[in-house]
Parts: C-alpha cells; structure tokens; sequence
C-alpha cells in the first residue's frame, strides 16, 4: 500500500498514519530513508532555506515518523526502526557541511533511541552509506545531470538495492540479535573524503 505524503508536514504524516485502514496499522518495520543533500557552498556562504529543507527532511521527518510509529511498537513490544544515515554522519567532509551535521544528527538520534526502548523488544539500526547512485547528486546539483553523473565516474557506486539488502539482513536476524550500526562503502572508497578512481 503506498502512502504519498511529505514527512516535512508533520500534520499530513500523522494523517496518513493515523487513517491506514485496520490491516495496516501494526507496523512492524519503519524505515526512515527521507533524506537529501542541497548544494556544496562554503557554510558561510550557504542558501538558509536549503539549510532548513535539509534539517527539516533529514532530522525532523525522522523524528516525526519516529514519534507516530514507535509508541505502538513499544506497547506491543515489537518493532524496528531502520533509519539511513551515512559516511557523512561520521566525519565532515568539504561542502559537506548542513548535510553532515544531519547525517550526524541521525547517528545521535538512533543512538538516543536504542537507548530509550532497550527495556523492550524493539531494535534500532543505523544504516550509513557511502557512495550510492541515486537522484542524490542530481538533487544536490539542482538538476545538473551532467554534474551529477560526474560523483560516480571511475569507481563501481553502490545501489539503493545494496542498502536495501543489508536493510532486509538486518530486519531479518534473529530476535535476540540487534544490528545497531552497519557502514557500507563501495570497494574503493574508503571513506566519505577518500575515493580512489580508475
């Protein structure tokens, strides 16, 4: 069943939970992966509205599915959240900046949550990718495909479907097993900052 909603409206996102018809309202996984990068600029010379598209789709969207999911999988003490972090949550890296803090921002939150539910059943996993070819890039060059396909010339990228299998694999161990935080790089990067291509 597909929901269209925008998790930057927390209105609209407690709507369309609150309304899913009876058969869809146990949610056993969530899987926060709203996120987006706008822009390379310097901080100092960065675009104020693009900061809060940033914090407001990647912090405050999870925190708002976070809080409309969670009391219910906490009260049948069963659940996971998976929330999508990435490289960029765990050192900066040049024009990285907004991006980074959030990314940094959803490591604290996943942390801070694992915390919180530890006396139940509910397990938390942060997933935090490298390099993955999506729209991202074209998202954060503002449409410039030509750009955009640059990110990824000279090295094999992940895909959204390797972040989707380490997802399942960690939806799927055992009950007793939590999967708290899993980096996945593509074979030649070896960090955010650090690609080497050919």
């Amino acid at each position: 069943m597909a929901l269209t909603f925008d998790v930057r409206d927390a209105e609209k996102a407690r709507e369309a939970i609150e309304n899913l018809p009876e058969a869809w309202q146990t949610i056993d996984v969530l899987v926060n992966n709203a996120g987006l990068a706008l822009g390379l600029e310097p901080e100092y010379e960065g675009d104020i509205d693009e900061w809060s598209t940033m914090i407001d789709t990647n912090i405050k969207g999870l925190l708002t599915m976070t809080r409309l999911v969670v009391p219910d999988m906490v009260s049948r003490n069963s659940g996971h959240v998976i929330n999508v972090g990435s490289v960029a949550g765990d050192a900066a890296y040049a024009g990285g900046n907004v991006y980074c803090a959030t990314k940094a921002a959803v490591k604290a939150l996943s942390d801070g949550l694992r915390i919180d539910v530890a006396d139940s059943a509910v397990r938390v996993t942060n997933l935090k990718p490298g390099l993955v070819e999506t729209n991202f890039s074209n998202v954060r060059f503002r449409g410039d495909t030509a750009r955009a396909a640059n990110v990824y010339q000279g090295i094999k990228p992940l895909t959204g479907d390797d972040i989707a299998d380490v997802a399942v694999f960690a939806a799927n161990a055992p009950a007793h097993v939590q999967i708290a935080e899993v980096l996945i790089l593509a074979t030649h990067q070896a960090s955010g900052s650090v690609i080497v291509r050919k």
